[in-house]
């Protein structure tokens, strides 16, 4: 059946898409203007797919910052009483400013981070929804939120949780030796030990499989997703250690073999989880989430007496800051965490230490 031009958007769209609907509805018309119904229909539905497309390969958490800044927007226009779909440099900086004064939703002001992160994706909305925004527009607000950072900082205001703490060899000590003898203890002890030693954050253990993680006569060849934007899969490869109590390959063995062992042997199936969710009574729950993995990273460290909290990113900052204390090459760290070579976040990473060790003023004279 070949659809007329007017029926090939759907009638009565909600509110919120209206605008975009209409926008279709638009392109369309001039489409079957030009090449006819039936060439219409078609690049309608090679729309649809482009669109689809777009959204299977977004990541879940990019897709969700969007939205959440999108409603922070929303939020700025309704209190402002400024358009929802217009932008300018006045309007940008008066976003920025809203932000840090009363953007949350408690009425206190974000942290320049998160507010840095909200005028990004706002811009990414306003775009997708046909508003032009300048880059010099764009650009003017972010110097404006820089400036205003610098002023709370003179104020002494230090808003955000700042950066996370990151793991270290004698916290993965203490951690393998709070583990108990159970399966839940077993997983901590793999999750936490493996995952310092690929630099992972805490969607990448979630998000593997058993038949991703493989046993080489030299320790595990860890199969990563890797990329925020540009997917790719990275070959981890994480040897034996000298020291037992801390070795990850014996840790995952362990692990495995006791799942197996004790919930049966569709365990060992190469497309079952890596790693998974047990609840207080031993049942398996299934696959760790990405939350899941860092509230056990919280609980694990929580119970190994660590001085502060780990959190799902420390395993990420601590093999880049050790693999440094330990003289290892920044590229061979950046290959194995997944960063580019010249990443600006494993170099700070890298950079953190007491500053009495690395101390550029140590020892010249």
């Amino acid at each position: 059946m070949i659809l007329s031009p007017k029926t090939l958007v759907q009638s009565g769209p909600v509110p919120a898409l209206a605008d975009a609907a209409a926008e279709r509805q638009a392109l369309i018309e001039r489409w079957a203007e030009r090449h006819g119904v039936d060439a219409a229909a078609r690049l309608a539905e090679a729309e649809d797919l482009a669109d689809a497309v777009a959204k299977e390969i977004t990541p879940d958490n990019t897709a969700d910052t969007y939205a959440k800044s999108w409603r922070v927007w929303t939020r700025f226009c309704i209190a402002t009483g400024l358009p929802e779909r217009e932008s300018s440099r006045g309007t940008l900086v008066a976003f920025v400013a809203w932000m840090l004064r009363e953007g949350q939703q408690t009425g206190k002001g974000y942290a320049p981070s998160s507010a840095s992160t909200h005028l990004a994706a706002a811009v990414v909305g306003l775009r997708q929804r046909g508003v032009m925004v300048s880059g010099d527009d764009q650009a003017a607000a972010r110097t404006a939120l820089e400036g205003l950072a610098v002023k709370l900082l003179q104020n002494g205001e230090r808003r955000g949780r700042g950066q996370a703490v990151g793991g270290d060899i004698d916290g993965l000590r203490a951690i393998a030796r709070a583990c108990p003898d159970t399966l839940t203890g077993d997983r901590d002890k793999a999750l936490t030990l493996t995952g310092f030693h690929y630099a992972a954050r805490s969607q990448d253990p979630a998000g593997l499989l058993e038949g991703d993680v493989t046993l080489h006569p030299r320790g595990l060849v860890v199969a990563v997703l890797t990329g925020k934007t540009k997917h790719s899969v990275r070959n981890a490869k994480i040897p034996y250690s000298d020291e037992g109590e801390i070795c990850p390959v014996r840790a995952w063995t362990a692990y495995r073999t006791r799942l197996a062992a004790e919930h049966g042997p569709r365990w060992a199936d190469p497309s079952t989880p890596a790693f998974v969710g047990i609840d207080q009574w031993g049942h398996v729950t299934g696959g760790m989430g990405p939350d899941s993995v860092t509230r056990a990273i919280k609980r694990i460290s929580k119970r190994a007496g660590v001085p502060i909290a780990w959190t799902g990113h420390s395993l990420r900052i601590g093999l880049a800051s050790v693999g440094r204390a330990k003289g290892k090459d920044a590229i061979a760290i950046a290959d194995q965490g997944g960063w580019a070579r010249h990443s600006r976040s494993m170099l700070i990473y890298m950079q953190r230490n007491d500053g009495w060790d690395d101390n550029a003023s140590a020892g010249l004279a």
